[in-house]
């Protein structure tokens, strides 16, 4: 699987912005997928998941505040991003896992998510 995320950007805090995932297959074989993040000097850390059934999952610090959803017919997740905050600020990586029984996960490239304070 390979996977093409885009939507990164500069924004001031109380600002939204939107990324996307491309995946090159379909998204309805792949069990989950999601946005993890990593900020400059810190962990890799789950941002947001969506199964294929389309259950959600999310870090408590952007609880009420991301969506991630599933567009099946564009093989894309997209992560709606309201009222961010400075904190948000770091590299966010797009994960599909096809198969939840697996540990098999595969990573896009990375956007850059600034919020400026």
């Amino acid at each position: 699987v390979q996977l093409q995320a885009s939507g990164g950007g500069l924004v001031q805090a109380g600002g939204s912005l939107r990324l996307s995932c491309a995946a090159s297959n379909p998204i309805n074989t792949i069990d989950h997928m999601g946005w993890y993040r990593q900020a400059p000097g810190k962990q890799r850390e789950l941002v947001a998941t969506i199964t294929r059934g389309g259950l959600t999952d999310y870090a408590e610090s952007v609880k009420g505040r991301f969506t991630i959803s599933r567009v099946n017919t564009r093989n894309s997740v997209i992560l709606q991003m309201n009222s961010l905050k400075p904190e948000d600020t770091a590299v966010y990586y797009c994960n599909a896992r096809p198969w939840a029984h697996s540990d098999i996960m595969y990573w896009g490239q990375g956007t850059l998510v600034t919020v400026s304070s």
